[in-house]
């Protein structure tokens, strides 16, 4: 069996890190090339030595970030450098806005290295592994707890969704038209409710279950946040269908009702978002191939669109 990691040799040992094979395997490097990956050795040694830093354990990673376990003095932190790109940037913005508000706190960033020193979470534990029952609430309270007043100067959820509504049917006519046209129309219909809103709070447009690690200071804590303003519902929809394959159409529904109870949100545009985001993103799954997600995306729309025509009389929670 080969070795699933790659030592670097030439930095001192405390500051020698293996980069994961499977890092080097992320479809990024496809079409980037490796030569970030290959200087990535020289820029963890760079940022141990500027931040007294040393190896505390193996590297961890996602399709674009990796996170090494470090410690100064006696303190655990990690270490975690992506590309230097604008996403790298805006999470650096984003964890500094909300200072450690149910969010990982920031210790140190370089945003010219893409580099962040963080406090250490406990990556084995995330909301993903609770059962469904005890997930659902907490990352609703979660929603809300970063619903603090956002700077002016982030997007907005009505302004994303302004400029993607009128994309939505040339991309259903591109793709062939793959689904029925009332999932479109409803998808369009949100949009123009969406499309408008007067909440000026702090929305994490990037929340689902992997990116809420247990913590110390509070049990459950945010990484790699999107800060955006508008609606804190903008994401209920990926929270739903990153699971959905544990849930029976009435567990649907009775998630959707405790996250709106959980996170104080109103009912119909709460329904509304996930319309919006699941038409948006099952389109986006089948232009880029994705096979499992539209199926889920369609699955949800399905599930909720009757039950939001019902709803029409039933007046809304907020």
């Amino acid at each position: 069996m080969s070795n699933p990691t790659r030592r670097v040799g030439g930095l001192p040992p405390q500051t020698a890190i293996d980069i994961p094979e499977s890092y080097r395997a992320m479809p990024r490097w496809w079409h980037e090339g490796s030569a970030w990956l290959d200087g990535l050795p020289d820029t963890v040694a760079a940022l141990c030595q500027r931040w007294k830093l040393t190896l505390d354990g193996a590297a961890m990673h996602g399709s674009n970030a990796i996170a090494i376990p470090v410690r100064r003095q006696r303190e655990p932190l990690v270490l975690r450098v992506a590309p230097p790109d604008p996403r790298s940037v805006e999470e650096i913005r984003a964890l500094r806005f909300w200072d450690g508000r149910g969010t990982v706190r920031l210790v140190d960033a370089d945003s010219a290295t893409g580099a962040s020193l963080l406090e250490r979470l406990d990556g084995e534990r995330t909301l993903a592994r609770l059962p469904l029952h005890e997930a659902i609430p907490t990352i609703a309270r979660t929603m809300r707890r970063l619903a603090t007043p956002a700077p002016p100067n982030v997007p907005s959820t009505a302004t994303i969704v302004r400029e993607r509504a009128a994309e939505l049917e040339p991309e259903w006519e591109q793709l062939g038209r793959p689904f029925d046209r009332r999932f479109l129309d409803a998808a369009l219909a949100a949009t123009a409710t969406l499309g408008h809103t007067e909440s000026t709070l702090a929305v994490n447009g990037d929340l689902h279950f992997e990116q809420v690690l247990a913590g110390t200071r509070e049990p459950w804590l945010v990484v790699d946040p999107v800060l955006l303003r508008g609606d804190i519902d903008y994401d209920l929809a990926r929270i739903l269908w990153s699971r959905l394959d544990e849930m029976d159409d009435d567990d649907i529904q009775r998630h959707i009702e405790t996250i709106v109870r959980e996170a104080d949100l109103d009912r119909g545009r709460a329904r509304s978002w996930i319309i919006y985001r699941a038409v948006d993103y099952w389109l986006w799954g089948l232009a880029f191939g994705l096979t499992e997600d539209p199926v889920r995306c369609a699955r949800l729309t399905r599930v909720v669109l009757p039950s939001r025509r019902r709803s029409a009389t039933t007046p809304a929670s907020g």
